[in-house]
């Protein structure tokens, strides 16, 4: 009988994989789809699209620190969302639309925001 227990941690793992996804759409609908749309095409000469973006796709130390500091007219995020928020939101954009990009691990974003503890406010749904 223990094939129960052990089908029930596949199941919920495979569960878990479709929901890390929604949940990285949703980060991404609720913080950064106004400006960036909903399709990552952006706003041409005010918004950069995410869609086939090399730099979204490249050395995740750019987006992370561009997600934490903002730069231009993007918002910083630094306050707003937790490392894991980060990670989620830059995972779903670095496998959307066509992009092909490696996950970024959420302890990534820890180390690029300098190990200093998160935000206490950083549960508040950002913009």
């Amino acid at each position: 009988m223990r094939v129960v227990p052990v089908l029930a941690l596949v199941a919920a793992n495979l569960c878990a994989q479709p929901a890390a996804a929604a949940d990285g759409a949703s980060l991404y609908k609720d913080n950064c789809a106004a400006c960036h749309r909903p399709t990552g095409q952006g706003i041409p000469g005010a918004f950069p699209a995410l869609a086939g973006s090399k730099f979204v796709q490249g050395d995740p130390k750019e987006p992370i620190g561009r997600v934490l500091h903002g730069r231009g007219g993007m918002p910083s995020f630094q306050d707003e969302l937790t490392d894991l928020q980060i990670a989620t939101i830059l995972n779903y954009v670095r496998v959307s639309w066509g992009n092909k990009a490696k996950p970024i691990n959420p302890t990534q974003v820890t180390t690029l925001r300098g190990g200093r503890r998160e935000n206490p406010k950083a549960t508040l749904q950002a913009h």
